[in-house]
């Protein structure tokens, strides 16, 4: 490699190397800056860094609208620090590709839909049993303690007390670490899944407590694919999209549905559930009493009774 696509390789890297100094993990951002170098070089495009070579990069790759305007993001920035050493660099345009701010409102499956969802992880990869074995763990993780899945992705053998049934949750989304108490089922399917993967993998070739069928950690793209295989074998890929973040909310409504039930308060309740989630204000839990409308139906019910609304 030579040239522009060499010079823009190791500015890439010395951006993420300062990135990471002030203490940003940086991780799917470096990905993409990555992702663009080899974009260069296998085109041996010549620089400098233009807002047409940028467009052409970011709209070589499927996916989202947001997603798109994410990684044009992460250019338009990198471009910044690439003008000091570049001045012919452009400035992107941040209005380019505009991200749209509208939130998708989360699929909440109800307790059928779990359970065909569960039953098609366990048939998910008959050519390659470990890949089912644990989509359906990690699946019914995050169903049964409302984890993000990156948290339970990133999760390490030792961050799995196996024994007290403790998790612990590090690198979260607002760099706060917080220990997550699991049920006694899901501590008893923890160990079974444990007991697999080490008949399967007797020499651990990578710390993570989840491996994919190759014995590394389970990737982003890894879980995407193989949830939205598990998603239509269980024929819940019509209409709305089902992602493995709507697991989180259907674990945030189904408990708020459980207080509701019970006549507890559930205002008092919020801040628990919030540290549970690994909030950093309990207001933002409190989104989640619009999750669906048997739960607002309950909500209103209460009031009702309580003499709350006129």
């Amino acid at each position: 490699m030579s040239g522009f696509p060499k010079v823009l390789a190791d500015r890439v890297e010395g951006y993420i190397a300062l990135r990471r100094s002030l203490g940003y993990a940086f991780r799917s951002s470096a990905a993409i800056l990555r992702k663009l170098a080899r974009y260069v070089a296998a085109k041996d495009l010549d620089g400098p860094l233009t807002q047409d070579l940028a467009l052409r990069f970011v709209l070589s790759w499927e996916g989202t609208a947001n997603g798109r305007a994410v990684r044009h993001g992460v250019v338009r920035r990198f471009c910044d620090y690439l003008a000091i050493y570049d001045a012919r660099t452009e400035v992107l345009d941040p209005r380019a590709l505009p991200r749209s701010r509208a939130i998708p409102p989360p699929r909440i499956l109800n307790d059928e839909e779990l359970g065909s969802l569960m039953s098609a992880c366990r048939r998910v990869s008959p050519r390659y049993p470990v890949r089912g074995v644990m989509l359906t763990m990690l699946v019914g993780l995050l169903a049964s303690t409302g984890l993000r899945s990156g948290e339970a992705r990133r999760l390490d053998r030792t961050d799995v007390d196996l024994v007290d049934g403790i998790l612990h949750i590090r690198k979260t989304k607002f760099r706060k670490d917080r220990l997550v108490p699991v049920h006694t089922t899901t501590l008893v399917a923890l160990r079974a899944y444990a007991r697999h993967r080490d008949a399967v993998f007797p020499v651990p070739r990578d710390a993570a407590f989840f491996l994919s069928s190759r014995g590394n950690r389970l990737s982003s793209a890894g879980l995407s694919s193989a949830f939205g295989a598990a998603s239509k074998l269980a024929g819940l890929d019509s209409g709305r999209a089902l992602r493995p973040h709507d697991l989180r909310h259907r674990f945030a409504v189904t408990r708020l549905a459980f207080w509701h039930q019970d006549k507890a308060d559930v205002q008092a309740f919020l801040p628990l559930l919030a540290t549970y989630l690994g909030h950093a204000r309990y207001s933002d839990t409190a989104y989640y009493v619009t999750g669906t409308a048997e739960l607002l139906g309950m909500a209103a019910d209460r009031a009702f009774a309580n003499g709350d609304v006129a």
